[in-house]
């Protein structure tokens, strides 16, 4: 009875191979040396990767140099005698600290959503979140059923979600590098500007309490314009991020193709 199945290398295949051999030429030098591998091609220069260690290290600059910090900051104009461009658009004169807060605020949370956005892959982001979740589960059936073979074919997996949590980590990181350093110049900027204003200028009414922004200090240590401009800061990022995310994907899933219909389904509305 004929079979389909391949014969058993122990069997027909080695005695195929015998018969091969003896009809096949000897190797010739030429034919034994292994074909030259093209030489792998240097690192292409990035300029996105030059604007990102750029404006990190720029960042760290201004950080750990107060000069550098004031300096760059004080560019941009903190008072009448130094004047500057945000001076005149959003500082007016000083007479209005709150907003121009909000303002500085709202810009700089602005940037740094779009940032945030350009370099994160939201669908690769929820994939890897997705798959993590799925595999914790799995990983701890594995280790209260103490099966090491179990535990051991879970490895690569692991090995794969650790390298993709790693690259969304590093898309994240760029985002921050881009936005490190404005974080840095605009706080500073604040500062400066509060800081040359006059003492009326400073003084503002919260809750109908007179306070002076640059001399009152919160928990004795942060200044209360500090405070008060995070409490700008982060709503605002929050919500910027979240409508630039939801816009990214809905504009992500108007461009995939339509799902095919199926052919039974299609008649089946038909003669609906």
């Amino acid at each position: 009875m004929p079979t389909d199945e391949e014969p058993l290398p122990s069997t027909t295949a080695s005695s195929a191979d015998e018969e091969g051999e003896a009809e096949e030429p000897e190797a010739t030098t030429e034919d034994a040396a292994p074909a030259a591998k093209p030489r792998p091609s240097g690192p292409t220069f990035k300029v996105s990767t030059f604007v990102y260690v750029f404006l990190g290290m720029l960042g760290l600059l201004m950080l750990i140099d107060t000069s550098a910090r004031n300096g760059l900051a004080g560019a941009f104009g903190i008072s009448p005698t130094s004047p500057g461009p945000l001076y005149y658009l959003i500082g007016f004169s000083s007479n209005h600290i709150l907003a121009t807060m909000a303002i500085a605020g709202a810009i700089e949370m602005l940037v740094t959503a779009f940032a945030y956005n350009y370099t994160t892959d939201w669908i690769k982001a929820a994939k890897v979140q997705k798959w993590g979740s799925a595999f914790r589960k799995v990983q701890m059936e594995a280790i209260r059923s103490g099966k090491k073979d179990r535990i051991a074919a879970l490895k690569p997996h692991q090995e794969r979600l650790t390298r993709l949590s790693s690259e969304v980590s590093i898309a994240q990181f760029k985002g921050m590098a881009i936005t490190w350093f404005l974080l840095i110049l605009i706080y500073t900027w604040i500062g400066l500007l509060i800081g040359d204003a006059t003492t009326a200028q400073q003084t503002v009414s919260i809750g109908g309490t007179m306070i002076n922004l640059y001399k009152y200090r919160v928990f004795n240590y942060f200044p209360l314009w500090f405070f008060i401009f995070s409490l700008y800061t982060v709503p605002l990022s929050l919500v910027f991020r979240r409508i630039l995310k939801n816009y990214w994907l809905r504009r992500h899933l108007e461009r995939l193709p339509p799902e095919p219909t199926s052919p039974a389904l299609s008649t089946a509305g038909g003669s609906a």
